[in-house]
């Protein structure tokens, strides 16, 4: 019996250390949904598609899998956008943001839920979300706002998979400030326009931020002991 996952964003940070971290495992297969590959194994599968493109979206298909134990989306894959305030944000950064963040995510759920419902096979998806889904943050009201409707689109599905045979689980995580490409775009936004730049830099300076590899351990936890989670919208901080 094989156990498959499926990561976007495996090209850096959290998506990458988890495909490395599942890929010691000989039982494991990892499919990589990215725009840039750097893993190479025997395992690993690289799909190379860009999720703020509707083309790519609508030609991706999850393939058959024979003999499956375990299948598990991660999405992974996310946009800060612009880090500036409503009104300076440039239209094709909104839109990227929001594709990227949510519309993708809607879209692999739904398919891949249209592909697996049936199978016996454990399956889980964990969406990987944002405290600043579930606070606002000054500049980032796009990003806020496509990681807010993560958790509700969560929400929604595990409110429909119980009424399911074969049932679907699904989390919705926050995985903490992580030293990853998306501190530094923090880090280099202009104070004018981020306020509270001077917070981010700090937490850099004092070694405050988590490791991708911690996080992706902690994110494991959770899809290797799923049973011994209730909540849909969880934080890797409290568990």
């Amino acid at each position: 019996m094989k156990n498959y996952f499926f990561i976007t964003g495996t090209g850096k940070g959290i998506g990458k250390a988890l495909a490395e971290i599942l890929l010691k495992d000989k039982q494991n297969y990892v499919y990589g949904l990215s725009r840039t590959n750097v893993l190479t194994h025997s395992n690993f599968s690289f799909v190379k598609i860009d999720l703020s493109k509707n083309e790519d979206l609508e030609n991706y298909t999850f393939p058959v899998l024979e003999k499956a134990q375990r299948i598990t989306l991660i999405n992974n894959a996310g946009l800060i956008g612009d880090i500036k305030p409503m009104g300076k944000k440039k239209t094709a950064s909104i839109i990227d943001t929001i594709m990227v963040n949510t519309t993708a995510t809607a879209v692999l759920i739904n398919s891949f839920i249209a592909t697996f419902q049936n199978q016996k096979a454990e399956k889980l998806i964990l969406n990987i979300s944002s405290g600043a889904g579930r606070h606002p943050i000054h500049s980032w009201a796009d990003y806020c706002a496509s990681k807010s409707a993560m958790d509700m689109l969560s929400l929604v599905v595990q409110e429909e998979q119980q009424y399911k045979e074969n049932p679907i689980k699904i989390f919705s995580v926050a995985p903490g400030i992580i030293d990853t490409n998306m501190q530094n775009e923090i880090r280099t936004a202009h104070k004018n326009d981020f306020p509270l730049k001077q917070q981010f830099v700090d937490m850099k300076n004092t070694q405050a931020l988590a490791s991708p590899q911690e996080t992706a351990f902690l994110l494991l936890k959770i899809i290797n002991n799923k049973a011994d989670y209730q909540d849909i919208i969880l934080d890797v901080r409290e568990i």
